[in-house]
């Protein structure tokens, strides 16, 4: 026995020669360990940026699976990077024996927590551990303190440390990659090598332990060293190769069920469409509800340490704070001052119960209930695109040419074919005819009334003029032209005895007037004649009566001395009737709507439905499928027949009412004029494509005329062949408007 334990000193002495050794090692492999690169996936409070931890990553990530390595051989080298060099190195190195080298391990091992790790068994260095529990570290955002321990102190939170200051550290600090916050008891806690080790084989999808093997080789537990037959040689049986009756029966069973509808199969889920009132603004927008777009009401605020009764001594504020509180702005200042009562049963009647009330009845009244998605337009985008206005030209711009004579308001004008003479009638009771392109008047008749229309002929050989004056239409003689084309006029207006189509009631006579130079013809009318139309072959010309109900609109034939009333119901008061310019089609305009007839037919073609206050005037398009619409409230609608009833544009351009509209006859231009003393120029061009639409554009606005007794401009007309445009004003001028 003293042999024995003399033999065991021994080798103990030469064990703690070889340990210190062992332990120097170590401390080298343990310095040169510290420069490995904490793994990606763990949070570390700061990493450091030395050369050697980049190197030392490259390297071990780089080496891994080289060539045909298997991941055992990798784990197992894994295992000697972290763990085994160092000991086959320090074991090669001092020639230890294995049974020496396994007393040196345990050694080791048992001596490792007091040497080179460090623990945390012991209770006594344990700094106070965090007692909250799992709860929301938002709640301790505002205060001083992170949480309690188990005594129930208070964990104070430490200083923040600048950021610079800690990059600055965490670069002379080798072992920084290895530290990690924990949040909850704020402090950095250092990990072990052997930790870092699972978590870089965690990472990496390796098992923990090192000696684990994923592919173990298979164990075949039966042996078949001497076996000669199987375990059963038995036949298969006759059951196997032939149909189940009992499996025929159950699918009859269940295709039987299946036809009788006793089983059904599964259906998607209806989502009820049930929500939960009370449920909170955060559960609600994932809920489906039956609104479109819901919002909850605003929840208010729920009560804190504040609103307690015997709130914690930091919360109340002293009386150096309540008098800084008076002299705040109402929005700044705190709503309600904490206060500290001994009991409940001292607490006093709250002063701003109602107001609070209120304020939350208008909360909840005032709260949208439905999210509404805005349009994030720009309003440029929203403007058609115009073509400029240069490239419009030519177009009337100034005023020219003015043309006076008359002493009372010019009510209408009317141009010849030619374009060389224009025609006016005033309210002064006289009509004239003027030289266009020297304002020269040549012709004067004296009527004695009010002259509320003139129209020219159409035809260049018959140069006459249709003039409404009360309840009489006058056919003109105006003594121009060649002699060849006054004689053609005389004998035109040479009348026999007064004929008419309606013999029992006369309503229209047909009279010789011997009072003026060259001749007329008066029309004898049983109502007040409003207007007057020349057909385009100049041989008919259409009268509107408003007053004259059925009869209201009479189409007289010059060269028979005949008339006839229009074959159609009138619905409605009548403004005016035009002719259109190239077919048999007949265009009544009442105070509401615009009727199309088909004179030929005899029928109904289309009825224009204006939406207008109160219709005015009318114009139709030289070729005819466009129609534009003057209105008393000033409003201008265009019409295009081809395309709907329905106005294709509606322009609201002039204020007041529009007296008169019109077309060019070979400019794509047209204009309207009102009693607001303006005349409006447009540019309208149609197109021959039925798949384009008409261009509408704003040109210039004409001004120049003076107000007289409420009234402005009272006609317009074109220039037959010039873009020129002639007003006639209530101050008894008429103005060329010329580009």
């Amino acid at each position: 026995m003293g042999a024995v334990a003399k033999n065991k000193n021994e080798n103990n002495r030469e064990n703690d020669s070889d340990r210190r050794r062992v332990i120097g090692k170590d401390n080298v492999a343990e310095a040169q360990s510290d420069e490995e690169v904490y793994p990606s996936g763990v949070t570390s409070h700061a990493c450091s940026d030395s050369e050697s931890d980049s190197d030392y990553l490259d390297s071990s990530e780089d080496g891994e699976f080289e060539g045909n390595q298997s991941p055992v051989d990798s784990g197992a080298e894994d295992s000697d990077s972290f763990d085994d060099e160092d000991d086959d190195k320090t074991g090669n190195d001092s020639g230890l024996s294995g049974d020496e080298q396994g007393n040196s391990d345990e050694n080791k091992s048992s001596e490792q927590p007091q040497g080179g790790e460090e623990s945390d068994s012991s209770e006594d260095e344990v700094a106070p551990r965090n007692t909250i529990g799992n709860v929301p570290l938002e709640w301790y955002k505002d205060e001083e303190l992170i949480g309690y321990d188990i005594t129930g102190k208070k964990l104070k939170k430490k200083e923040r440390q600048d950021k610079l200051d800690a990059f600055l550290a965490s670069a002379d600090d080798s072992k920084n990659w290895r530290k990690i916050y924990d949040e909850y008891n704020d402090e950095e806690v250092e990990l072990t090598k052997h930790e870092a080790r699972l978590l870089k084989r965690l990472l990496k999808g390796k098992a923990p332990h090192v000696d684990f093997d994923p592919y173990a080789p298979y164990v075949d537990w039966f042996k078949w060293d001497d076996a000669i037959h199987p375990l059963s040689n038995a036949p298969e049986p006759k059951r196997r190769f032939t149909p189940s009756k009992w499996e025929a029966k159950k699918v009859a069973k269940l295709v039987r069920a299946i036809r009788e509808g006793r089983i059904k199969f599964d259906k998607p889920k209806e989502e009820s469409q049930v929500y939960d009132l009370w449920a909170g603004e955060s559960s609600s927008p994932t809920k489906k509800s039956g609104h479109l777009a819901y919002i909850p009401a605003p929840k208010p605020k729920l009560p804190g340490l504040e609103e307690s009764y015997n709130p914690p001594p930091e919360y109340i504020p002293t009386q150096e704070e309540i008098n800084s509180y008076q002299l705040m702005n109402e929005e700044d200042c705190p709503k309600f001052i904490p206060r500290r009562y001994t009991s409940m049963r001292n607490i006093p009647a709250y002063d701003n119960a109602v107001k609070d009330t209120f304020e939350r009845c208008l909360d909840l009244y005032l709260c949208p209930r439905v999210r509404k998605k805005r349009l994030n337009i720009d309003p440029e985008s929203l403007k058609p695109k115009l073509p400029s206005r240069r490239d419009l030209k030519p177009y009337p711009i100034t005023c020219y040419l003015e043309y006076k004579g008359h002493k009372g308001a010019v009510t209408s004008i009317s141009t010849d074919t030619s374009g060389q003479w224009i025609a006016s009638g005033s309210s002064d009771g006289t009509v004239r005819v003027w030289e266009v392109a020297t304002c020269r008047c040549l012709r004067i008749w004296e009527i004695g009334e009010v002259v509320k229309h003139v129209a020219w002929n159409p035809l260049p050989e018959l140069p006459i003029l249709a003039i409404v004056v009360g309840a009489d239409v006058l056919v003109l003689n105006t003594g121009l032209g060649s002699e060849e084309d006054q004689k053609q006029v005389e004998e035109l207006l040479q009348v026999g005895a007064a004929t008419s189509l309606d013999d029992k009631t006369l309503s229209v006579s047909w009279i010789q007037d011997d009072r003026y130079r060259y001749g007329a013809i008066k029309l004898q009318h049983f109502k007040t004649v409003s207007s007057v139309e020349w057909h385009r072959k100049g041989d008919y010309l259409s009268t509107v009566m408003p007053a004259g109900e059925s009869k209201a609109i009479m189409i007289h034939q010059l060269s028979k001395r005949l008339t006839q009333r229009v074959p159609f119901k009138l619905h409605g008061l009548p403004v005016t009737s035009v002719f259109h310019p190239t077919r048999s089609i007949f265009f009544i305009a009442t105070k509401k709507n615009v009727r199309v007839y088909d004179l030929l037919k005899q029928k109904l073609v289309k009825k224009l439905e204006t939406g207008l206050r109160e219709v005015s005037s009318i114009a139709i398009h030289p070729a005819g499928d466009n129609v534009i619409v003057g209105s008393k409230e000033g409003k201008l609608s265009w019409f295009d027949m081809d395309l709907s009833s329905q106005p294709f544009r509606t322009l609201t351009c002039h204020p007041k009412d529009i007296t008169n509209v019109a077309f060019h006859r070979s400019y794509p231009l047209f204009a309207s004029c009102s009693d607001d003393c303006t005349a409006y120029v447009f540019h309208g061009m149609v197109y021959s494509d039925l798949n384009q639409n008409p261009l509408i554009v704003p040109l210039e606005i004409l001004r120049g005329h003076s107000s007289s007794n409420g009234r402005g401009i009272l006609d317009c007309k074109f220039h037959p062949r010039q873009p020129w445009l002639f007003t006639a004003g209530a101050d008894s001028l008429i103005k060329l408007y010329c580009h």
